[in-house]
């Protein structure tokens, strides 16, 4: 079955509510066995949509189906009682799917979420205009697919998120494929790619620019009790632009995240290229991150001045994070081992940072030919370490190319480091080690 539709009722021009006509072409298509729903060429302003089981959502090229704004025209997620207020579930949703399968959303055509109309720049940072926007009250999230099975995404363009862009949680078997997400990049909360306890999912040939993370694995805790593990996730071929994490792990990590690979991509002015957290007694495992290039550096942000935000991270390539969150110093964040970094060759501004506890040590962490080049190219100074959310929080600390902090098993080979520029805030240190065990660590070369 294919429909268009106009058939039902959609009117052109981003002025009228179409999410009515939209969903009962969904509905149809879906009750008379599955088919496909067409957006022609076009500007189509829309509520809320739910979809179907076997339904593909086609935008052609010159389509737009535009975000509304309005509370009245955003249904909220069905959510229990018990796990409302939780971070990124209470609110409502643009395009939404939840408990079906075999859906897709394909084409040439926009999703628009009028995140132009919800972020707004104070001056907070006094003059650099790098940190966090100020937000709107209300910022419905573009999508959110939960328990999808056979969930594809591809070819279409995601363009000015208010809030989280792609959203899954526990779906499995996904692909998402050659789509573009352009967010403004000081937009706070507008992730790109958010895959949360899904399983079996393909990212590739994606081109993201957002300002929050640009593709965040997490296991948040509602997510963890319905669907388990977060595991089996390929990223690839992709083009990645944050002011937070190119890629990030955590820092919601309930359950268990692994089986991760992340490879042959692009970061392009991150504030870090790869994190890892864990802090809420899950574990992150089995993660091989490689063949990157890119760079990364650091933003101003506005901690000065209460109640603004900022970025997290302040230019490293690689940030592995086992610490508890602040007020639960002394308990076991959970546990991260058998990591593995090769071939990566990034721009940075800050050190290779592996940070655990004594009591929750990181573990089995290997580094192959990592090309580290020290170069300011941000506004701000260096010589911070930035361990949020913990009780660690950012403080002063030199800079050296390699900190390791409770690291057990470290391995690392054929690495090098190379500094330009007399404003760099690296004093010439290699490396900086407390409390490790099992280290094999050395530089081919030091310039």
């Amino acid at each position: 079955m294919q429909v268009s539709i106009l058939s039902y009722g959609a009117v052109p021009g981003g002025e009228i509510n179409c999410a009515p006509a939209v969903q009962k072409a969904i509905d149809e298509v879906s009750a008379a066995g599955g088919g496909r729903v067409t957006v022609p060429a076009g500007v189509f302003l829309c509520g809320s949509v739910l979809l179907k089981s076997h339904v593909n959502l086609y935008l052609e090229k010159g389509a737009v189906l535009r975000s509304s704004l309005n509370p009245e025209d955003i249904l909220p997620f069905p959510t229990p009682k018990d796990e409302e207020g939780i971070d990124g579930w209470n609110g409502g949703f643009f395009l939404g799917a939840r408990d079906a399968a075999d859906i897709s959303v394909t084409g040439e055509g926009t999703l628009a979420g009028q995140g132009e109309k919800v972020f707004s720049d104070p001056d907070v940072d006094h003059g650099f205009h790098e940190c966090p926007k100020r937000c709107a009250p209300f910022r419905p999230r573009m999508t959110l697919f939960e328990n999808i099975e056979d969930l594809t995404i591809t070819g279409i363009t995601f363009l000015n998120a208010a809030f989280w862009t792609l959203h899954m949680a526990g779906c499995r078997r996904v692909q998402v494929r050659n789509i573009r997400i352009l967010n403004d990049d000081r937009g706070a909360n507008n992730d790109g790619i958010d895959p949360d306890c899904c399983q079996d999912v393909i990212i590739s040939g994606c081109m993201v620019s957002t300002g929050d993370d640009a593709i965040v694995l997490k296991s948040t805790g509602p997510m963890a009790k319905r669907y388990g593990d977060c595991r089996n996730i390929v990223i690839t071929g992709c083009v990645l632009h944050s002011r937070d994490s190119a890629l990030k792990i955590g820092t919601e990590t309930h359950g268990t995240i692994s089986d991760v690979i992340f490879s042959d991509s692009i970061v392009d002015r991150c504030s870090r290229a790869v994190g890892l957290w864990v802090r809420d007694g899950g574990s992150v495992e089995n993660i091989s991150v490689h063949h990157l290039t890119g760079s990364t550096r650091r933003y101003a942000d506005a901690y000065a001045i209460p109640g603004n935000p900022g970025w997290w991270g302040k230019g490293e390539p690689i940030f592995v994070s086992c610490t508890p969150r602040k007020g639960k110093e002394g308990q076991v964040p959970g546990v991260i081992r058998n990591l593995s970094f090769s071939n990566i060759r990034l721009t940075c501004e800050s050190s290779l940072f592996l940070g655990g506890e004594s009591y929750a040590p990181i573990e089995n962490v290997r580094l192959n030919e990592i090309e580290m080049t020290f170069r300011h190219t941000g506004t701000q100074p260096g010589g911070l370490f930035d361990e949020q959310p913990s009780g660690r929080h950012v403080y002063p600390h030199t800079i050296p190319a390699l900190y390791a902090r409770s690291v057990n098993g470290l391995h690392m080979n054929h690495c090098t480091v190379t500094f330009c520029g007399e404003k760099e805030a690296w004093d010439g240190t290699l490396c900086e080690m407390e409390d490790c065990d099992h280290t094999d660590v050395s530089w081919e070369k030091d310039t």
